[in-house]
């Protein structure tokens, strides 16, 4: 596994980018969108954690053409009171 540690990383057969923006003291959450490979269709999923994010991240990384990119967003405020 390749590091980049200004923007994100890169995994083997397919790439991970992350994007940790944003203030570090709001409460965040980790939007991950990728590449469907059964279906070919670029989805979204939504976590509570960075580690949460990279671990569905790295399994939709997947052969050669899955990638998959993790951006840091403010949490919604729904999220915030469950």
């Amino acid at each position: 596994m390749d590091k980049n540690l200004s923007t994100g990383h890169a995994i083997t057969h397919g790439s991970t980018h992350v994007n940790l923006g944003g203030d570090a003291s709001e409460p965040r959450e980790f939007h991950v969108t990728y590449l469907d490979t059964d279906c070919g269709l670029i989805r979204t999923e939504a976590f509570d954690s960075l580690p949460e994010a990279e671990r569905f991240a790295s399994r939709q990384v997947s052969g050669e053409d899955g990638w998959a990119i993790i951006d840091t967003v403010p949490a919604e405020q729904g999220r915030l009171a469950a």
